[in-house]
């Protein structure tokens, strides 16, 4: 019996989908975003999602893959986190991949947040999701090709203004308002909305 004899007599084949997209879905439809950037890249972020067997798949990069970020008050809520990220060469918010283990893209976020930076006390604020982003990725020389980041960001305050990067950041930072001409637009409108919820 041929090879494709023998697979269709076992039928179709099954496909396991990560179990967490379901309520990644509704996550993103809950999420009422406060400016048209932030509305785009929900919708775009939502049909990539419900087209994706494996959302937070980090070797998926057509297009790419679901990511989250920490954006993290200090315990005043004057100033906002940022690290000075080796591969892209600016200061962001801290973040990174889902993790397998990972029960929900804000835990991801945490954990990235506190891996990269050392924070401590990490307490959510705010909506649920806070921003939507998507952006590309530039890949990494002799690794991952360039991909699509669509990144979740979830709203933290933090017990401590103690900071320990370690060395997956070049540095770390409390950024406050006035100093934030510098930042890409879109870290500034998710830490404005950050900020915004905390008052």
């Amino acid at each position: 019996m041929d090879r494709l004899a023998r697979r269709a007599e076992r039928g179709p084949r099954l496909t396991l989908v990560d179990p967490r997209r379901t309520p990644l879905v509704a996550l993103l439809e809950a999420f009422e975003p406060g400016e048209p950037d932030a509305k785009a890249f929900r919708d775009e972020t939502l049909a990539f999602v419900r087209g994706a067997e494996h959302p937070y798949g980090r070797d998926r990069f057509a297009p790419g893959h679901v990511t989250a970020s920490a954006f993290v008050a200090d315990p005043e809520g004057a100033a906002v986190l940022l690290v000075a990220h080796r591969a892209i060469g600016r200061w962001i918010q801290p973040g990174g991949h889902v993790d397998p283990d990972d029960p929900d893209p804000q835990a991801a976020a945490a954990r990235e947040a506190v891996e990269e930076t050392g924070v401590l006390g990490l307490v959510p604020v705010g909506p649920p999701l806070l921003d939507v982003d998507v952006h590309r990725h530039p890949g990494k020389p002799g690794g991952d090709p360039p991909h699509i980041h669509f990144d979740l960001r979830f709203g933290f305050r933090a017990g401590s203004a103690v900071l320990a990067p370690t060395d997956e950041v070049a540095d770390a930072r409390w950024v406050a308002l006035e100093d934030w001409s510098g930042l890409e637009r879109s870290v500034g409108r998710a830490a404005g909305a950050l900020l915004a919820a905390l008052t």
